[in-house]
């Protein structure tokens, strides 16, 4: 089960809160950016970045000369996908469907050599599995000035919201549409980088996903 700290107890829209890790564990492995927020000098900063997950740990990189990737204290991390955009027969009552998690806690700087490959490779599979073995490993200078960061998912909160819009009941009998415009995300065709070297085909992992944009 998830936690059940003041900071992930929902206060408002409780019915769309959701319990179970493996929630949590779904909208964090269908995403592919995050945003990492943390305070520097005082003041509130809101960073997109890739991410990927092994196990209950969330793990960033970054270059060590990032400011955010050094924020001391506590941090939240978010991903959210936006499923569609709820029209209702009041302006009040326009909501989305979406899919949301929030985590809690502090950075820990991953300074295992293991640990740090694992992290990096989770990050790339994150974006386009298979492509950490279709490519070449990091070398030493490129870790050295690398940061890599672990988050625990111990403090963390998932919410949905799925459905048709909830009107007041005197407005379902005005002559307005109402209802849900889906929205979907695909994958285009692949497009080559110019400098390729020719007769090297896409890969069967990059393909794949192409086709089904």
């Amino acid at each position: 089960m998830l936690s059940t700290t003041p900071r992930t107890t929902l206060t408002r829209s409780k019915e769309r809160s959701r319990t179970s890790r493996s929630d949590l564990h779904a909208v964090l492995d269908a995403g592919l950016i995050c945003h990492l927020g943390v305070v520097l000098d005082g003041y509130p900063m809101v960073v997109p970045t890739a991410y990927g997950r092994i196990g209950d740990t969330l793990y960033l990189h970054g270059s060590t000369g990032a400011t955010s990737l050094r924020a001391a204290g506590e941090v939240c991390v978010t991903v959210t996908h936006l499923d569609g955009i709820v029209l209702a027969r009041s302006a009040m009552h326009h909501s989305v469907n979406y899919r949301s998690a929030m985590v809690y806690g502090t950075l820990r700087t991953v300074e295992d050599a293991e640990e740090r490959v694992a992290a990096l490779r989770a990050i790339t599979e994150q974006l386009a599995p298979g492509q950490w073995d279709a490519v070449r490993r990091p070398d030493k200078k490129e870790l050295a000035a690398t940061a890599v960061l672990a988050l625990s998912l111990a403090e963390a909160s998932v919410k949905v919201r799925q459905g048709p819009p909830k009107d007041d009941e005197e407005d379902y009998a005005l002559p307005v549409w109402a209802g849900v415009l889906p929205l979907t995300v695909g994958w285009g065709a692949p497009d080559p980088d110019p400098a390729l070297a020719p007769g090297i085909p896409v890969p069967a992992h990059i393909a794949g996903r192409g086709r089904n944009a």
